[in-house]
């Protein structure tokens, strides 16, 4: 299965995303109308402070129209590496810079309509070290357990997709959620 691009017109050119449309080839010769959004891709990761506890930033976000509890994330720029981007963002927002970080993978956010990949990291050992934050960004900080995250997202106080999916990844990498296995009598 594929699509060929046969042709496309740029509709918007942004700051965050670009929107084409595209004429493609389905693999059956048929023609069909595509729009792509492209973006450049991001970056997020779980920070653990030194009590084990996950930074958590709250920021209002226009498009949701609330303020989101979300985990510290930030676009890449262009030819920036995402491990890098991830420390950067996390300097940024919370004021700390990791001495050990690693990679959790990561994920389409909408493959059906745009480009944007997270990558995923895992950060701890932090010390404090603050960037200066981006001038549209006003950030508090929390720090919360494992639990508790999980227990946001459960009643929907953590309603942001890349924290979700980042949280219940580093869940299921954590000793207390190793897979039952059944005993046989």
């Amino acid at each position: 299965m594929s699509e060929k691009i046969l042709s496309t017109k740029r509709i918007y050119s942004g700051r965050v995303v670009t929107l084409d449309l595209c004429e493609v080839e389905l693999s059956d010769g048929q023609h069909q109308m595509r729009e792509i959004i492209r973006h450049s891709g991001a970056t997020a990761l779980i920070a653990l402070d030194n009590q084990n506890r996950i930074l958590l930033v709250r920021q209002y976000r226009s498009a949701s129209a609330q303020t989101m509890s979300e985990i510290p994330a930030g676009l890449l720029n262009a030819g920036e590496d995402p491990m890098m981007a991830a420390v950067r963002e996390l300097q940024e927002e919370t004021g700390y810079k990791p001495g050990k970080i690693e990679s959790l993978g990561g994920f389409y956010t909408a493959p059906g309509y745009t480009t944007e990949y997270i990558h995923l990291y895992v950060a701890s050992q932090l010390v404090e070290s603050r960037l200066p934050a981006d001038e549209d960004e006003f950030i508090e900080v929390d720090h919360v357990t494992l639990e508790a995250a999980l227990s946001m997202i459960e009643q929907g106080d953590i309603k942001d997709a890349k924290t979700i999916v980042a949280l219940l990844m580093y869940a299921r990498h954590q000793p207390f959620n190793e897979p039952f296995i059944a005993q046989s009598e």
